[in-house]
């Protein structure tokens, strides 16, 4: 059964589509920022939210990368279908590496669908970045999704090099954060700092698994978060007052 409601004039009433679960933890985070930053008093003023958090989706770096052959595409758009026959009425992807597959879902869908990517370097461009550094999935690092943004933005953009690339990826996000294991922060605040020495004013957490670092942790305005980018706009998005994000 779909939502049915309209807004003012006969308009659609917003509901947003969480096309979710890659990862799910990444997903739950993501749900639990946009309650906690959407301006409401009562539980009928905050979003009416959808969410699909289909955990067995082929992994996206793996595809990317050439090392898996199984298409998450076709389980994400057959996801995102299921969201807008529910009443969706703009999706939003907690899930950067999935943005490789973002011009291919948006041409398959009658609704919009943010791009975390495009918001987030976006979002470093407005605060007066010139030079974003870039820590992400292997996968995310191998499309060239932030490059082409920041090509896109008039941005210039370093990553980490190959033996640091390969620890955050393996050791950081997949053995720890995926793992649901302790984060190695010296390690990770490391990789960041050869960013920061390469002239970097801002690095992206570019993956919503190193979102859940800043959380538990702690992190300084060096670093930009993804997923709190996404979750402001998608709360914009739908018509409603963000609070409380540091952007």
């Amino acid at each position: 059964m779909a939502f049915s409601q309209t807004g003012p004039g006969g308009a659609p009433h917003p509901v947003l589509g969480v096309l979710g679960g890659i990862g799910p933890m990444s997903t739950v985070y993501f749900y639990e920022m946009i309650t906690a930053h959407t301006q409401a008093e009562k539980d009928q003023d905050h979003l009416d939210i959808v969410i699909s958090s289909r955990a067995t989706t082929p992994d996206r770096s793996a595809y990317v990368l050439g090392q898996s052959k199984e298409d998450p595409f076709s389980v994400m758009e057959r996801d995102a279908e299921m969201l807008v026959e529910y009443g969706a009425t703009v999706l939003a992807i907690p899930c950067n590496t999935a943005h490789y597959f973002y011009d291919r879902l948006q041409r398959s869908l009658p609704v919009p669908v943010l791009n975390m990517i495009q918001l987030t370097v976006q979002a470093a461009k407005a605060q007066g970045c010139t030079k974003l550094g870039i820590l992400a999935t292997s996968g995310t690092v191998a499309s060239c999704s932030y490059q082409r943004m920041c090509a896109a933005e008039g941005l210039g953009w370093a990553v980490p090099c190959e033996a640091d690339q390969a620890v955050l990826m393996q050791h950081i996000i997949y053995d720890e954060i995926k793992g649901g294991k302790p984060v190695d922060l010296p390690e990770f605040l490391r990789i960041a700092d050869a960013l920061k020495a390469a002239g970097c004013q801002r690095a992206v957490l570019g993956c919503t698994e190193l979102s859940l670092i800043k959380r538990g942790c702690g992190l300084d305005d060096f670093f930009i978060d993804s997923t709190e980018v996404l979750a402001r706009e998608t709360i914009l998005a739908c018509g409603k007052t963000p609070v409380g994000f540091n952007l």
